[in-house]
């Protein structure tokens, strides 16, 4: 039992999601055991399947929004990664989606309360709106329409960050706030209206890559495993003040989908729609903070985790 008491524990909410399921990876990899919570709404079974009989791993298929009950004494680490994160999913589920921010960040900083747990909060660029700074700083308030389609995942994590630091100044809770800029890689579900999967697979269709707008906005592309080491270091570290993960390395939608056709070598040509309302007009993080305190910077080059994630839904759509 000795090794066993030594491990550390993570609880992993949303851990069936594109994140979620490497983040619980990279615990099990660093020797934690994992008790992975999802309720499958936009999660995958698939996303974990390969985890099945690992000792040091165990799933329970639960809404954080509702009680949650963890029947371990101990637990170390609490990471709430559960949301709908993608405008597809939080559009379709708008109020499910302002629950987990909301009920959802309650129910998991009451577990790291009860159990002397380090708490992760997996917040996002989207508190920063549609930004009036660029790039966009840890101490930009944001531009945010609350009333907007987009606001009801805006608000929810913009709230779920209040609470996180209530609960670390009033409870002192030992909490961490990540603020995900894009990320992409394998594990992205292929239609769940973000740009990256949406283009690989139009042109792995050979079907026309659609713009919104004129493909001047920008964003900026983190590979998955790059974020993942940035958030087990956060969650290592005695840093509470949210923190900016992403790649500053930024490129218009237009460039990308250009990238897209050119690395797959599909016949697929750029069809432009109106742009969404509310869709922000740039994003790139300023990561200076994660630099200073994490010794954090992305590594993975933007066409290496492009051709791996290419790869991904090319086995994808055998399927």
């Amino acid at each position: 039992m000795g090794a066993k008491n030594s491990q550390p524990v993570s609880v992993v909410t949303g851990a069936a999601g594109f994140l979620g399921s490497h983040l619980t990876d990279r615990l099990l990899a660093a020797g934690h055991r994992v008790i992975a919570i999802d309720n499958l709404i936009t999660g995958k079974t698939a996303n974990i399947g390969h985890l099945a009989g690992n000792e040091n791993f165990r799933f329970i298929q639960h809404n954080v929004s509702n009680f949650i009950f963890v029947p371990e004494e101990r637990i170390d680490y609490v990471f709430h990664f559960a949301s709908p994160a993608s405008p597809i999913d939080y559009l379709e589920l708008p109020i499910p989606t302002l629950k987990v921010g909301a009920l959802g960040t309650h129910n998991t900083l009451g577990l790291a309360k009860d159990k002397k747990a380090a708490f992760i909060l997996a917040s996002t660029s989207e508190v920063y709106g549609d930004p009036l700074e660029h790039p966009q700083k840890e101490d930009y308030w944001g531009n945010v329409n609350p009333i907007g389609p987009r606001g009801v995942y805006d608000e929810a994590k913009r709230f779920a960050e209040a609470m996180t630091m209530a609960y670390h100044r009033y409870h002192r809770v030992d909490t961490k706030i990540v603020r995900i800029f894009n990320t992409y890689g394998p594990r992205m579900r292929l239609r769940d209206g973000r740009v990256v999967p949406a283009f690989i697979g139009q042109a792995l269709r050979s079907e026309p890559l659609s713009v919104f707008g004129d493909g001047s906005q920008t964003r900026s592309f983190c590979y998955a495993s790059d974020l993942i080491d940035g958030i087990f270091k956060l969650a290592m570290s005695d840093y509470h003040e949210p923190v900016n993960l992403g790649n500053p390395r930024e490129m218009t939608i237009k460039q990308f989908a250009d990238e897209i056709i050119r690395i797959t070598g599909t016949k697929s040509t750029i069809e432009y729609k109106p742009l969404p309302m509310d869709d922000p007009k740039v994003r790139q993080p300023d990561i200076t903070r994660a630099k200073e305190i994490l010794d954090w910077e992305p590594r993975v080059d933007f066409e290496e985790g492009i051709k791996k994630t290419i790869q991904y839904f090319r086995e994808s759509l055998k399927w």
